[in-house]
Formats: C-alpha cells, sequence, structure tokens
C-alpha cells in the first residue's frame, strides 16, 4: 500500500486539475500565456499519474477498472468482477 501521504497528494492534484480545466481551456484558446503561466502547477493535466483507487499503487494499473493488477487479480478469483473470470484451456 502506497503512503498516506502520496495518496492525498495525487487526490489533491486530481480536485485542482478538475477546479482549472475551464479556465486553463479559455486561456489557452485566448493565447494568455502570461495568466496561464500564474496558475498552480498541479492545476495541469499533465501531472496526474494513475494510482491504484484501492491501494495507491502507481505502477501496474489497468485503465478500464481503475485499479493494479494485483487488486484486479484478488477481484477477479473471488468473483467481485461481473464478467471475468479465470481463463482455463
Amino acid at each position: 500500500m502506497a503512503r498516506k501521504s502520496i495518496i492525498a497528494r495525487e487526490r489533491k492534484r486530481e480536485r485542482l486539475v478538475a477546479k482549472y480545466a475551464d479556465l486553463r481551456k479559455q486561456l489557452k484558446e485566448e493565447g494568455n500565456w502570461d495568466e496561464l503561466d500564474k496558475l498552480p502547477r498541479n492545476s495541469n493535466k499533465i501531472r496526474l499519474h494513475n494510482r491504484c483507487k484501492l491501494s495507491g499503487r502507481p505502477k501496474g494499473y489497468m485503465r478500464m477498472f481503475g485499479i493494479s493488477r494485483v487488486a484486479f487479480r484478488k477481484m477477479a478469483l473471488e468473483g467481485k468482477i461481473p464478467g471475468i473470470r479465470k481463463a482455463s484451456w
């Protein structure tokens, strides 16, 4: 499990991105780069990092489910993800 501070930092970035998304888009269309520079750095979408919603794990992230491969395998084996079952051939 990732440290709580890192998970909290990522959530804070997500909130900032959502808050400034419209303003950033407007400033980019106008070409007002000076005002764009004054916005917080963490309000830029590129600074977000995909993390598992359950454990905060940064690696092995599966976009389709929003969780890491470890959490995915555990939930799939427990039958908690509809339509997913272990392959056997």
